[in-house]
């Protein structure tokens, strides 16, 4: 990988890792286009960038969470500091059982996420099966439940919707926010909650690569750092955008944006313009 693919696939992560789009989808078509799929490890890796972004743009709230959530443990120096009933004490046990579906699937689905899943039909089929699922969720949800009103049973849904990131093209705030909505969260509710939920999942996943795949020389490592640093600064801008943009404004245009994005991975596939599966080979873990 060159310098330069390193900076256009940085961008790539940075701007559509938030988007409804998949990142892992762009990552494989623009990296198949240059002459190469990146692969799931760069993929991964170049994601500690963007939720880096995230845990800047979110710090408050998520020290304000992690506080509470130990000021409610039983135990501990902190132990009954905070009720069990508080709202930032609930949402931390929320993201960590959001987050138990993703990594068990994650784990016995590995070498198939490493490579079958990479399959660029697959991609078509995710973006536009997706693409209608979110735009019959964001035109039918009742929109009235915030962050306040979430369960147990709504974290782990949230969960397993994350979970079906793991396919290229179904895109991780994709399926969250689907099924927010379909919960009847906001917008914006189902966005906030989303970015929360990916970052255990995103980090540990990211960081997993970064010292089994990238130390044993499955990734180059300057490039990969110079795109991990470009996705950080895109991502953090990208968040500020779509989060004032979720207040005002349907999702249609994603909707339009993923169909439009199969129809054309269609044709460079008939074309023989870029190939179905990859030539990388991605280490088993």
């Amino acid at each position: 990988m060159t310098w330069l693919e390193a900076v256009i696939l940085g961008l790539v992560q940075g701007l559509t890792e938030f988007l409804p789009i998949s990142s892992s989808a762009h990552l494989r078509i623009v990296g198949d286009l240059m002459g190469a799929d990146p692969g799931a490890a760069f993929t991964a890796i170049t994601q500690i960038g963007t939720e880096a972004a995230v845990v800047l743009y979110f710090r408050r709230d998520i020290v304000r969470i992690i506080k509470a959530w130990f000021g409610a443990l039983p135990v501990g120096p902190w132990k009954n500091t905070v009720p069990t009933s508080n709202p930032d004490a609930r949402m931390g046990w929320f993201v960590i059982v959001g987050s138990v579906p993703i990594v068990v699937l994650g784990v016995l689905f590995q070498n198939a996420i490493d490579t079958t899943f990479r399959n660029l039909w697959i991609t078509v089929v995710t973006l536009s099966v997706f693409a209608v699922l979110l735009g019959i969720a964001d035109a039918t949800s009742r929109r009235t439940k915030l962050l306040e009103h979430m369960t147990w049973r709504d974290a782990v849904l949230f969960g397993f919707a994350q979970a079906l990131a793991l396919i290229p093209g179904v895109s991780r705030s994709g399926g969250t926010i689907t099924a927010g909505l379909l919960m009847g969260y906001t917008r914006e509710a189902a966005a906030r909650y989303s970015f929360l939920l990916a970052i255990p999942a995103v980090l540990g996943s990211g960081f997993y690569k970064l010292f089994t795949d990238g130390l044993e020389g499955g990734v180059d490592p300057g490039p990969t750092l110079l795109a991990t640093l470009v996705a950080f600064v895109v991502g953090y801008v990208v968040i500020i955008w779509f989060l004032k943009l979720v207040s005002t404004r349907s999702y249609l245009p994603f909707v339009i944006y993923r169909l439009a994005l199969a129809a054309v991975v269609v044709v460079l596939l008939l074309t023989g313009v870029v190939e179905a599966t990859s030539a990388v080979v991605t280490p088993a873990g």
